[in-house]
């Protein structure tokens, strides 16, 4: 699964810094920290040392700190120098590292290797392990501290915890398979589809749950997309809090997508203020409408800017055309909203009738953008409470799933009237296995070497 070398990589981001980390991680690395600093180092305790090279002049002084096995984060003896932080300083003390580990055969570190060993040492399970990549690479505070929740084990926690309940129903199912006559005076008895259905029930919390934690670990793709000179740059602007598109009164301004990352209420959003889409002669306009396109193609949510002072007539029939473009190429379930731009031009306040209101809002004064807002986050399914919130992936996503469509399918098997204690054992089994991928506990090699590629070096 993973090489038996010992290890080195820089800890922290490439570049000047005030400190730089290099990280080393092996069996039996106390013989090569007495190599560098001649000097034997207690476990545990941060020794304020100078580094040299071959022939005797300093390179760094720092501070060393050994970590014996198996207390250590990878459950290997780890080594950790706190150096000066100048780029070629830090190329300098790895070189040295390598030079005296050449013996042990130490190598540089593959990206997310240190994570897979503490992994694979029992450390951490795999969701903790991911969680750490996450915290990195969290685009809001929430996702901190959703990502913060994970690592500590909390979404673990409700997993396993879910895993045992099936575990003792599995033991119960299958311990009743020898005696075929006695199925249904089992299920009666050991209160089997009662228990079922409140696993179901913590299943079905689990995969909410999972739901928000993706939206905060990736945010929502939010495209804006219309007809040109409706106001889709203004939009962007307002909801960005800064001009970061060029606005003006001629239509096709906007000729590439323009991108921008906000947060609502907390919510990470990747804004995409796409192209004016339109027939077009123009070649950089052209260019700049298909990558719209593709980003409509990868939308999370979309929202359809129109104009309601608009003259009808061809550009009305236009914008429908458009719409039922547009709407054929999103993705499935894609939500959709749509808004009417320009309010404040309205010589009169719009008549509001139906049970679905439309959104008017003015990119220009602001006049409904908190509606709008609020819409936003109800449209992509958010919950709003971001207390006890862990993140998640698409992996969990899927993996919670299928085995809810499996306890779904062990629901019918112990049906009354069609009861198979046989299937209905089966049934279970598949579940756990696939609530198990998501700690790792049954996760094929090749997968698992496809998460941790993901992860930086120094992790």
């Amino acid at each position: 699964m993973t090489r038996k070398l010992p290890i080195i990589a820089l800890a922290t981001a490439p570049g000047k810094a005030g400190v730089g980390v290099i990280r080393i991680s092996g069996a039996n690395l106390l013989p090569m920290a007495q190599a560098l600093f001649q000097k034997s180092l207690k476990p545990r305790e941060a020794s304020l040392l100078t580094l040299r090279s071959g022939d005797g002049a300093p390179i760094d002084q720092l501070i060393a700190i050994y970590f014996s096995a198996p207390a250590s984060f990878t459950g290997e003896d780890v080594l950790e120098l706190q150096c000066h932080g100048g780029p070629q300083l830090l190329e300098l003390v790895m070189k040295r590292c390598l030079e005296l580990g050449k013996d042990q055969g130490l190598v540089i570190a593959e990206p997310g290797e240190f994570s897979l060993r503490a992994y694979l040492n029992n450390k951490i399970d795999l969701a903790q392990a991911e969680a750490i990549a996450d915290l990195i690479d969290a685009q809001s505070e929430n996702a901190v501290r959703g990502a913060a929740r994970s690592l500590q084990g909390t979404f673990s926690n409700d997993i396993n915890g879910l895993i045992e309940e099936i575990t003792q129903l599995r033991i119960l199912v299958e311990s009743t398979l020898d005696f075929p006559e006695e199925e249904i005076e089992f299920l009666e008895n050991a209160q089997a589809r009662e228990r079922l259905n409140t696993a179901m029930q913590k299943l079905h919390l689990l995969r909410e749950g999972a739901k928000q934690g993706k939206i905060l670990r990736d945010g929502i793709q939010l495209v804006l997309a219309g007809a040109p000179n409706v106001g889709k740059s203004s939009l962007l602007n307002r909801l960005a809090g800064e001009e970061v598109a060029i606005v003006t009164p001629i239509a096709g301004t906007t000729r590439d997508r323009v991108k921008e990352s906000i947060t609502i209420n907390g919510v990470p959003m990747h804004l995409i203020d796409t192209a004016g889409l339109r027939e077009t002669t123009d070649l950089v306009e052209a260019k700049g409408i298909e990558r719209s396109w593709e980003s409509i193609r990868a939308a999370d949510l979309l929202i359809f800017l129109q104009d309601p002072n608009a003259k009808g007539g061809a550009d009305t029939l236009a914008a429908l055309e458009l719409k039922d473009q547009i709407l054929k190429a999103l993705p499935p379930k894609c939500p959709v909203l749509e808004v009417n731009n320009k309010s404040d031009l309205l010589s009169k306040a719009p008549s509001l009738q139906g049970e679905v209101q439309p959104l008017f809002i003015s990119a220009k004064t602001g006049d409904g953008i908190e509606a709008l807002k609020h819409k936003i986050l109800e449209s992509v399914g958010w919950g709003g409470s971001q207390e006890g919130a862990i993140v998640a992936r698409r992996r969990h996503l899927d993996c919670l799933d299928r085995a809810a469509a499996h306890l779904e399918k062990s629901q019918q098997f112990a049906a009354d009237g069609n009861i198979s204690l046989e299937l209905f054992a089966e049934e279970l089994r598949l579940a756990q296995d696939q609530l198990g991928q998501i700690t790792g506990k049954l996760l094929p090699d090749d997968l698992l070497g496809k998460i941790f590629s993901q992860f930086c070096i120094g992790k």
